[in-house]
């Protein structure tokens, strides 16, 4: 007999969208996840693990903003690896990856999509 578990996901509300400056990270505490917020346009706001995949430092919203052609990404501002942030994917270091979440702007606030 085999189990299957059912992962459940849910959309939390962070802040209002206007509360970010273009360009910027800021953390967002959701349950016990540390989240670096990122908008990079009007409504276009990406969400990653404030942690740095190298050192595990809670630094990521500190990151330095930037893109890659059309792909918004971050640095990391510790070792400089730079990561996509739609995907997670480090475009320095193919071993690294920086965890991503869903994101949407619903009536001016942000919600993140969070593992339930």
């Amino acid at each position: 007999m085999s189990l299957t578990v059912e992962r459940t996901a849910t959309w939390q509300t962070t802040c209002e969208v206007d509360d970010l400056e273009h360009g910027w990270g800021e953390v967002a505490l959701i349950g016990a996840q540390q989240v670096a917020l990122v908008r990079v346009a009007d409504d276009e706001v990406y969400a990653v693990d404030h942690h740095d995949p190298h050192t595990g430092a809670p630094v990521m919203a500190r990151g330095i903003v930037g893109s890659r052609g059309e792909r918004p990404t971050i640095a990391s501002p510790l070792h400089k690896q730079v990561y996509d942030l739609g995907t997670g994917e480090c475009f320095t270091d193919a071993s690294l990856a920086l965890r991503t979440y869903r994101t949407r702007v619903v009536g001016g606030m942000i919600e993140v999509e969070i593992d339930g």
